[in-house]
This record gives structure tokens, C-alpha cells and sequence, in this order.
């Protein structure tokens, strides 16, 4: 019996697929917010790059399910339902890291415009952070051993 097939990587890949969404999204946000700066002649605020780079755990977050269905080592049978578990988590904590690169993005602008606010968009960004590890939490938690 072959078993510890998984779900084929989609919770990774589509994890993965939000973090680039939302790493682009905030991107674009620090470099428009960036260029402000250069026009106004205002120092740079390199650490608007915490907000494009805070997506990427989400991929993360992908690996680890993708690799906890996979150690479960279930039953060729459990492979469509393997696939459909994958799927929604990752499209779950895709959209995570999608929505907290947009947020990543209004955080930039706003940082850059002001100089104020960090530690408040930082949580803004942990609070949609809390999604993908929930997710990958509980559905980590509610797989079967394949005993």
C-alpha cells in the first residue's frame, strides 16, 4: 500500500499564491509611498519593508499543513479528501496572506505620509496573521491517524 501522498501540495501552493499577492500588493504600496518621499525630499523609511514581507509566513503556514497530511500517512482511498483538505486551507490562509499584504499596503502609505503609527499597523497585520495559524492549527489538530 502506498500511503503519505498528501494533498499533492495545494495547501503550500496556494499559501504560497496569497503570499505573492499580498507581498505584490504591499510592494507596490512602498514603492508609490517611496517615491513620495524622494519628491519630498523626506528620508526613506526602510521599515516599511516589515509590511511587504509579513505575507510570506503564510507559505510557511502552507509547508507545514502540506507536510502534516502527508506524515499522517493515510490510505490511498483518503487521497480525494486529502486534496480537498489541502485546498481550503490553503486557500484560507492564501487569502490571509493576501489580505494582509493590502493591509500591508494602506500601513505603508499611512507610515510614510505620517511617520506615526508602526506598532498599530504591526497588529492590524498580526490580527489577519491570526487566520492562516488557525487554520493550519486546527486542521494540523483535527487529521486522522492513519492507525
Amino acid at each position: 500500500m502506498i500511503g503519505g501522498f498528501g494533498d499533492m501540495g495545494a495547501s503550500l501552493s496556494l499559501a504560497a499564491m496569497g503570499s505573492a499577492l499580498g507581498t505584490g500588493a504591499a510592494g507596490l504600496a512602498t514603492v508609490g509611498a517611496w517615491k513620495r518621499c524622494f519628491l519630498e525630499e523626506k528620508p526613506l523609511p526602510f521599515i516599511l519593508i516589515a509590511f511587504v514581507g509579513a505575507p510570506l509566513s503564510q507559505t510557511i503556514y502552507g509547508m507545514i499543513l502540506r507536510n502534516a497530511i502527508a506524515a499522517a500517512n493515510l490510505p490511498p482511498e483518503s487521497y480525494v479528501w486529502q486534496l480537498w483538505y489541502g485546498l481550503l486551507g490553503g486557500i484560507a490562509m492564501g487569502a490571509s496572506a493576501w489580505m494582509q499584504g493590502r493591509a500591508g499596503a494602506a500601513a505603508a502609505d499611512a507610515y510614510a505620509q505620517t511617520g506615526k503609527g508602526f506598532g498599530n499597523y504591526i497588529m492590524i497585520l498580526g490580527v489577519i496573521e491570526t487566520v492562516a495559524l488557525f487554520v493550519m492549527v486546527f486542521l494540523i489538530t483535527g487529521l486522522p491517524s492513519a492507525g
